[in-house]
């Protein structure tokens, strides 16, 4: 029973990771850098301790963008589809990263609380009796008032290293994904001369 469910959970996982991030890239009509800055610029903001807030910020940015360097322009749709990176559910383990991270580069590497005790505390923040927007505002500025500082800093390097790797994964994919799809044009419009 248990491993069923962890295959349809597994399924369900890789069926939304598909259509929700990987097809949008791949569908796009835009040049490959388009596309993959928007892959970068999303997973910079995913990887923020900002969950509740991260679309209006890849918003933001967008317009920035758009208006202050227009060649770095990306597609803000798609930007915002990868913050889902993180949210509800992946949060406590990606936010402990960030914890940890930030406390070994301040030198406070020794004063850590377990996983289990930093998870407790945001189920705690997000079981308050309010919707879930309300809810994600108070589990922030708890998540602020107690590991700020270092969690603002544990996530600079894994959002520097996340969005390089987002950039550069999305652009070979992009181009490997538009070369088969040339190849197997050319293939089928030679097998139509041929007949």
């Amino acid at each position: 029973m248990a491993n069923s469910l962890s295959r349809r959970l597994a399924s369900r996982f890789r069926r939304v990771v598909l259509y929700k991030l990987i097809m949008p890239v791949l569908r796009a009509k835009y040049p490959p850098e388009y596309t993959a800055r928007s892959v970068l610029f999303g997973l910079i903001v995913a990887m923020t301790p900002t969950v509740g807030v991260q679309m209006p910020i890849v918003f933001l940015c967008w317009l920035a963008v758009r208006y202050v360097k227009p060649q770095w322009d990306f597609n803000v749709v798609i930007a915002m589809l990868w913050t889902w990176v993180t949210n509800v559910f992946t949060l406590a383990p990606i936010y402990y990263v960030f914890l940890v991270t930030g406390r070994i580069m301040l030198g406070a590497g020794g004063d850590l609380a377990g996983y289990s005790a930093f998870a407790t505390h945001l189920q705690d923040a997000l079981a308050t009796e309010t919707g879930i927007v309300e809810s994600l505002w108070v589990y922030t500025i708890s998540l602020f008032e107690i590991w700020g500082i270092p969690m603002f800093v544990g996530s600079v390097p894994w959002a520097i290293l996340s969005s390089w790797l987002g950039y550069r994964w999305s652009l070979r994919l992009i181009n490997r994904f538009r070369n088969r799809r040339k190849k197997r044009a050319a293939a089928r419009r030679k097998l139509r001369e041929n007949n």
